[in-house]
């Protein structure tokens, strides 16, 4: 009875759909590069790095907007790094997307370290706070968790229409589709799969870190090293789980972020005394793994992701 007053309470949908948000953005980010045909393994990073200079460009003066903008500036120079190695050059997806990884950590905690020297606790910024839609928060159970978020969450699931939107609606999500089934296609009406591909990675990149930023600026009001938490990684499993669509990707992080809610307000009761709290953190994990295991089967898998494309060969 306890799991059932917990899935109909406001609170829990509330919390899913907040936790569900920044994992959104980076899952669109994520589908975007690999409907391109790359695979960007440096969403890890990229969101690390974007959680901070969203958060220290607030704590420097800049409004909560700017510092939005600046973690997806950020995200993108990461992108075009990963771009520039990954498909002019075709070297290894796997390695380039790691490197970036590793390359944006170390340099977010070198330029933390720098800047906040005599700092022992990350100092707090004004985060964005819920904004309530008039009507639509006066819907039974869903109005309040989906209606009363903050503005970040509101572009979350304005960013999955909008991807949806351009690449099944507009001549440039034909492209990039195209580019990640059939690159000779691309080329042969006389379009650059090189700026295609690169172009699909920085923007993608960007939403990561507006992803990242999402954690300091909307969920929290500070910043910790360990906030992401992998994430990113999750992030990648959820495009094979919404089999590379904007809509079921967002089902599948908002489904992610249920078993998480849930996770936390079962330590909290009865069952929690008995269990061990271990079990509860992997929870998430592990029914995510199963329902990966049983959508992917179905999947169909970009053509040429992670294929490089040299103009001329075949």
């Amino acid at each position: 009875m306890e799991i059932i007053d917990i899935l109909l309470s406001v609170s829990f949908w509330a919390a899913a759909i907040r936790i569900a948000s920044p994992l959104i953005f980076a899952t669109m980010g994520e589908l975007i590069c690999e409907r391109a045909g790359v695979l960007n393994l440096g969403i890890e990073g990229i969101m690390v790095a974007g959680a901070f200079a969203g958060w220290f460009a607030v704590l420097s003066g800049l409004p909560l907007w700017a510092g939005v903008g600046v973690a997806l500036l950020v995200g993108m120079a990461f992108g075009l790094l990963h771009a520039v190695l990954s498909v002019p050059f075709g070297l290894s997806q796997h390695v380039v997307g790691v490197g970036v990884t590793l390359f944006a950590t170390s340099t977010t905690f070198f330029i933390y370290r720098v800047a906040l020297p005599e700092v022992s606790s990350p100092p707090k910024i004004t985060a964005f706070q819920p904004v309530e839609i008039p009507i639509l928060s006066d819907i039974p159970l869903l109005g309040q968790a989906l209606f009363n978020q903050t503005p970040l969450t509101y572009a979350a699931f304005l960013t999955v229409a909008l991807t949806a939107f351009v690449l099944y609606r507009t001549p440039l999500g034909l492209a990039v589709r195209a580019a990640g089934e059939s690159p000779s296609a691309v080329a042969a009406q006389g379009l650059s799969v090189t700026l295609i591909r690169m172009g699909a990675v920085v923007v993608g990149s960007g939403l990561m870190a507006v992803g990242g930023a999402f954690l300091t600026m909307s969920a929290f009001d500070s910043f910790f090293f360990e906030m992401v938490g992998g994430r990113g990684w999750i992030c990648i499993a959820l495009v094979v789980f919404g089999a590379w669509k904007p809509g079921k990707a967002m089902l599948g992080a908002i489904l992610f972020a249920a078993f998480d809610a849930l996770q936390i307000r079962l330590q909290q009761t009865g069952v929690g005394a008995i269990v061990p709290y271990q079990v509860f953190l992997m929870m998430p994990y592990v029914l995510s793994i199963l329902a990966l295991v049983l959508m992917s089967r179905r999947a169909e898998v970009p053509a040429a992701l992670m294929v490089p494309f040299n103009k001329g060969e075949r």
